[in-house]
């Protein structure tokens, strides 16, 4: 296996799993599935803040990053509001992630820094729709003078 096609199935297989990993948290706390918001079998009130906006964005981002569709800014919002939520509720705590329970929170917010970073990669929504416009984009025809 070439070193190139490697490298795009390993990022496309960890931007999947990120975006599915941010989801099933996400819908944990919306919908009090997968024993709810931080295990309490509850859903969060709705619209209250910050939580259950924080469910929101990572529900709807981690579909978005796991499809590949809107990927960069999808990832870039959920990467910052995973470092919302380590500087807003873990680091006051103490210092280091360790310490404090934020690994979860820096783990994802780096995951997709990186994701923005790279991008969607080959297969993805985003390269799907993008060779499909340049496709069918119609030619232009030389104009005889």
């Amino acid at each position: 296996m070439r070193t190139s096609r490697f490298t795009e199935v390993t990022t496309t297989l960890f931007r999947v799993v990120v975006g599915l990993l941010f989801t099933l948290h996400g819908a944990s706390s919306l919908f009090g599935v997968f024993g709810g918001n931080r295990g309490s079998g509850q859903a969060v009130e709705f619209a209250s803040w910050p939580g259950w906006w924080a469910a929101a964005i990572q529900f709807a981002g981690g579909l978005m990053v796991l499809a590949g569709l809107g990927t960069r800014v999808a990832a870039l919002v959920c990467s910052g509001s995973m470092a919302y939520a380590y500087f807003v509720v873990h680091q006051p705590l103490s210092l280091l992630p360790l310490n404090n329970g934020g690994e979860l929170a820096a783990m994802f917010c780096w995951s997709f820094l990186l994701v923005a970073a790279i991008g969607p990669g080959a297969w993805s929504l985003d390269a799907l729709l993008s060779a499909r416009k340049t496709n069918t984009a119609p030619i232009a025809e030389p104009v005889a003078s």
